[in-house]
């Protein structure tokens, strides 16, 4: 990052005014690609109608100082509140899209809002609005191309350092989270709705910023630079830069910048005669590239340049986080009764009651199929119940959502293992403590979010180290073997400082030591004061360890006692074994 700096600061004293120019196009690219990067690569948002909020930026400005004479700071202001507006009302509707539909709808408003700009008079209409005036800084006009230069990647550069601070810290955690791990990142307390719309909001106010920038930079605005095949090539830069890297904006926006300028002035004079030959020799060029590097080049130089990553002392020495006042042994604390859950004709579970205490490990066992994670899911609120009740502490949750619920004090591990896999042990981890947290999104891009952060580290390697995988706390999750990432989902657990623990098939892929270690480690919870609700099929594991066990099969609660009761029940054993003689 220092010899990038170091380029930066040269290359306006070092390229001829062309190239100066060209940097000023890649820096205006990076911005928006930026938002791109964050938005699709890391959120799962594909957006092809990143444009429209350049143009907004771009057209605020213009209409601003050109029509009514406004400085050109206050058409920066302008811009990026009308940006924001527009942002949060099309984002509404947008981020609640999965699937075809997302990009769909952001191609149909980025046609809408250029034929817009293209048909308003006030607008210029296809002509497009000349005589923007030039920035003035410090009374300094900023006419030229290297008068720009500065304003530009100095906006860039801040940006650049803002998202990297942003997914440093507790919220960017959870943002990576959105792409495919939604259901767990709620299940520990993150408003994933809320979320996704911020994201949003924040790639369109960097577009705006680019047209704010554009608009001065050019002196002129005109609907062409905002159609739908702007919106894709932006989103072609994150892609070839690496969509889910925020220094993969920089090479994304640079490579095709410069490679488009190169390839127009070079063929030509190959095939000597005029064409868009370029666009063809571009697209398998790039073919070719993502061929080899799917994921982007930005990986790839990570790759060959990545040092290994260690604990900070700090971490070490973060004061703990507050704990959770937890009920007394014995006080009710988890109740079903008469819960019921269809799939279509399907009944995964029917009118099920039990209860349980706290201070409690209480077993739910039976075969494969018998719903008993379905259960964890209507407790944690991943589903809804269609009838019946589940009471938490004497209080209904049946209705809340999963993020509501982990409020309560409920954490839960999954039947299929549930982790971020390219983020270290630590960081997923980590995601389990975020309702321990406060700092939000603005705080964590200025850095204001340290000491909180610390604390949160503090308390996921103190977790890690628990389930006995200190040594792995800095390794990628997906690089564990499955028994070790059941592990980190039993600590990213524990982070959450939990009332209730579910731990859905725990010892699932553990060696037999390793199965005595997280025994001796629920034992030790139960003391501490946890209540635990544990689904598992290792039956020695089990009988040793639960107080009550209750037993389903086919959805319904076919026995519940001590363990020695169960074992000994002809349903249970006709359950597991087809009947007996």
């Amino acid at each position: 990052m220092a010899l990038f700096i170091a380029f930066l600061a040269l290359a306006p004293f070092a390229l001829s005014e062309f190239y100066v120019t060209l940097m000023n196009y890649i820096g205006l690219a990076t911005l928006v690609t930026l938002g791109l990067v964050l938005l699709t690569g890391v959120a799962g948002l594909m957006s092809f109608g990143q444009q429209v909020f350049v143009g907004f930026g771009a057209y605020a400005t213009a209409v601003l100082t050109i029509q009514y004479g406004a400085s050109p700071w206050l058409g920066l202001g302008a811009g990026l509140a009308f940006t924001a507006a527009a942002a949060l009302g099309l984002g509404l509707i947008t981020v609640r899209l999965s699937g075809h539909y997302l990009p769909i709808s952001t191609i149909a408003w980025g046609l809408a809002f250029y034929f817009a700009f293209g048909n308003l008079d006030f607008l210029g209409r296809y002509d497009g609005l000349q005589g923007v005036p030039a920035i003035s800084l410090f009374g300094w006009k900023l006419e030229s191309g290297r008068g720009s230069y500065a304003l530009i990647w100095v906006a860039t550069l801040a940006a650049l350092l803002a998202a990297h601070n942003l997914l440093d810290s507790r919220s960017g955690r959870a943002i990576r989270t959105l792409r495919f791990r939604a259901t767990m990142a709620e299940s520990f307390g993150v408003d994933t709705a809320r979320l996704k719309l911020i994201v949003f909001l924040y790639a369109a106010l960097l577009a705006s910023l680019s047209g704010w920038l554009y608009a001065h930079f050019l002196h002129f605005v005109s609907p062409g630079a905002f159609n739908v095949n702007i919106g894709i090539e932006y989103l072609f830069m994150a892609v070839v830069g690496g969509a889910s890297q925020v220094w993969g904006a920089v090479i994304g926006a640079s490579l095709l910048t410069l490679l488009k300028e190169w390839l127009k002035d070079i063929l030509p004079r190959f095939f000597e005669q005029s064409g868009n030959y370029e666009a063809i020799v571009f697209g398998l060029l790039m073919l070719s590239l993502l061929h080899r590097a799917r994921d982007g080049l930005m990986p790839v130089l990570a790759r060959l340049g990545r040092a290994h990553r260690r604990i900070p002392a700090k971490v070490a020495t973060a004061n703990p986080l507050p704990r959770r006042p937890g009920p007394p042994a014995g006080e009710p604390l988890l109740a079903l009764a008469g819960v019921q859950k269809n799939f279509g004709g399907l009944a995964a579970v029917r009118a099920l009651s039990f209860e349980m205490r706290g201070g409690a490990i209480l077993g739910l066992i039976g075969p494969n199929g018998a719903g008993k994670s379905t259960v964890f899911n209507l407790v944690t609120g991943v589903l809804r119940a269609g009838a019946g009740e589940v009471r938490f502490r004497g209080a209904r949750i049946d209705a809340l959502p999963a993020r509501r619920i982990a409020r309560l004090g409920i954490a839960r591990t999954f039947q299929h293992v549930n982790l971020v896999g390219g983020m270290s042990v630590l960081e997923n981890v980590a995601l389990g403590a975020h309702l321990r947290g406060a700092k939000g999104t603005l705080q964590a891009m200025l850095r204001l979010d340290r000491e909180e952060e610390r604390r949160l580290l503090h308390e996921a390697a103190r977790q890690v180290e628990r389930v006995g995988l200190a040594a792995h706390v800095q390794e990628a999750a997906a690089s564990l073997a499955l028994g070790q990432q059941r592990l980190v989902e039993v600590a990213r657990a524990l982070a959450a400082d939990p009332v209730l623990l579910l731990l859905d098939e725990p010892a699932a892929g553990l060696r037999f030591q390793e199965k005595q270690a997280l025994a001796a480690l629920l034992q030790r919870l139960r003391a501490e004061g946890t209540s635990i609700l544990l689904v598992e099929h290792d039956m020695d594991f089990v009988m040793g360890l639960v107080d009550r066990l209750v037993v389903m099969d086919f959805g319904e609660k076919i026995a519940e006692g001590l363990p020695r009761e169960i074992q000994a029940n002809p349903l249970v054993i006709e359950a597991y074994l087809g009947g007996i003689e």
